[in-house]
């Protein structure tokens, strides 16, 4: 699969299908005019922050922009999918099962190496994001709340407000995230 190209032909077509200028994308973004057009043209690899504040604009889900539409049913090898990149490649997320209209959720895989971290724009109102630390410390940031989590430690918490990760252990640590929208 490969990810930039997708990225760029659905975020082409959710703007076109909202009968969005690049100008009025912008606005509705926070991402620049100039940065729309090379992501939609396939020309740059957009950070992860970048990919949340076009999601958030066109109020769509995260997954909306990085799934391949064209496979159902769908399996994921852990060799075919290339991950999303930030904090210089020290945090990985792997798009693992994309949001559909028909179920309110996405799936990632998270790869975090010692003193990785990310700290995550606030989604829609009424978003919630479940954790699951499989290797590793792990730090989430919920708002002004930290919690420290270990192997096998999992966290709800409503994703609506500003969020971060970051590795507080010495080796790599791996959690699973699913993002639910309850449709608010």
């Amino acid at each position: 699969m490969n990810l930039q190209q997708t990225i760029a032909d659905n975020i082409k077509a959710i703007r076109e299908g909202k009968k969005l200028t690049l100008d009025a994308a912008a606005r509705q973004t926070g991402v620049s005019r100039s940065m729309l057009a090379q992501i939609e043209k396939g020309d740059v690899n957009p950070t992860i922050s970048v990919l949340w504040k076009i999601a958030n604009g066109y109020r769509v889900s995260f997954t909306s922009l990085v799934e391949d539409r064209e496979q159902k049913p769908l399996l994921i090898r852990c060799g075919d999918v290339t991950p999303l990149r930030a904090d210089g490649g020290r945090y990985l997320n792997y798009p693992a099962f994309p949001f559909q209209e028909d179920r309110l959720f996405e799936t990632y895989r998270i790869e975090i190496a010692p003193e990785g971290a990310l700290s995550a724009q606030a989604h829609m109102a009424g978003t919630e994001e479940y954790i699951t630390v499989f290797a590793g410390q792990v730090e989430i940031r919920v708002g002004e709340e930290r919690f420290q989590l270990s192997e096998g430690d999992s966290l709800r918490f409503r994703a609506d407000t500003a969020h971060g990760y970051r590795n507080t252990g010495a080796g790599k640590a791996q959690l699973s995230m699913l993002i639910y929208y309850t449709g608010q």
